[in-house]
């Protein structure tokens, strides 16, 4: 228990440590004749600072990074029943389309003369989607299907376009149907992050590429149940780490493409395997057509889906890098 003389010492401390720091600041008053109470004592105490707003912090982004973003400026249109083909930038390499009719299934066609047929579904209403023109320069068909049952379609639009790219790499530089993206996609910000300070391209492509083979793996499940159709959604995709060959080319591209790096998503036959891989082009190496892999003396096939699913194996790497067991039929 506390007795009193134990009482009495602690008032007399607690009193001893109020008073002194008042008699210090009396002892610093410029005249005697001031007085300040306790109360204005405790506001000369106060000290005003400025405090600035923590930044958010945020990776060194380079300065002269411009994504490509397409655009439909309504300079040159063509109208047909329920669409409209905004051609106002053919010379970067795409072409955008809007339907605003109610039939659910709509096809759009893209030939070039003496070219490949690519065959779209147009998903949206009411707004545009892009469409890339991969082949290159010269005379290209804009057509256009509405679905009278199953599988039969009437032609509602046909348009001709004479194509001339302002340089070859623009269609495979922005997004498109396949390669799907925008500036605020988290798939970009996660390739700006794992290239945060490279400024070699190749490195860019070599850092990419083995992000998405060794975090990635193949969903065989998605595999079994995909389709016809099917569009990668990249920040899904990105989420979940796993995907299709599709996704794992998509994601690649996109990221590449984001950091202008032209990348072409090629789908094709491996055997008799319908699949997805990618093209690269640096100016280092020129287009790198399905060899990008080195092995310390050549550049292998980059094809991040069975690299990942067969581990790199010595198999799996001898048959990617043989370039004849790969024949291309769309370029997007």
């Amino acid at each position: 228990m506390i007795n009193l003389r134990q009482k009495m010492i602690a008032y007399t401390i607690i009193g001893i440590l109020f008073v002194v720091p008042l008699l210090t600041a009396c002892n610093q008053q410029e005249t005697p004749s001031q007085e300040v109470s306790s109360a204005d004592q405790m506001d000369l105490m106060v000290e005003e600072i400025t405090i600035q707003d923590e930044e958010v912090p945020l990776a060194n982004l380079p300065e002269q990074l411009q994504i490509l973003l397409p655009t439909a400026s309504g300079e040159k249109t063509f109208s047909g029943k329920n669409v409209i083909v905004d051609a106002s930038n053919v010379s970067q390499g795409y072409v955008m389309v809007k339907y605003t009719g109610t039939n659910s299934k709509i096809k759009v066609q893209i030939l070039k003369s003496s070219g490949t047929t690519y065959t779209y579904n147009l998903n949206a209403r009411s707004t545009y989607e892009v469409f890339p023109l991969s082949e290159g320069n010269g005379s290209y068909t804009i057509k256009l299907f509405e679905n009278i049952s199953a599988s039969k379609y009437s032609q509602a639009f046909s348009q001709s376009l004479q194509v001339k790219l302002e340089n070859q790499f623009l269609p495979f530089l922005y997004p498109n149907q396949y390669v799907n993206f925008t500036a605020e996609s988290a798939t970009i910000a996660k390739g700006l992050e794992l290239t945060n300070g490279i400024t070699d391209d190749l490195k860019k492509v070599e850092t990419i590429y083995n992000y998405v083979v060794d975090t990635f793996t193949y969903d065989k499940a998605k595999a079994n149940a995909v389709q016809s159709g099917y569009l990668p959604n990249l920040d899904r995709v990105l989420t979940s780490k796993k995907g299709i060959c599709f996704d794992y080319a998509s994601v690649m591209a996109a990221m590449l493409r984001s950091q202008n790096i032209p990348s072409k998503l090629v789908v094709g036959y491996t055997g008799d395997v319908y699949h997805a891989w990618i093209n690269v082009y640096t100016k280092e190496t020129g287009w790198v057509d399905g060899m990008i892999f080195f092995d310390g003396s050549k550049w292998q096939m980059m094809d991040p889906t069975f690299a990942s699913s067969g581990k790199r194996s010595e198999s799996i790497m001898k048959y990617i890098g043989n370039g004849s067991n790969y024949k291309a039929k769309y370029i997007y």
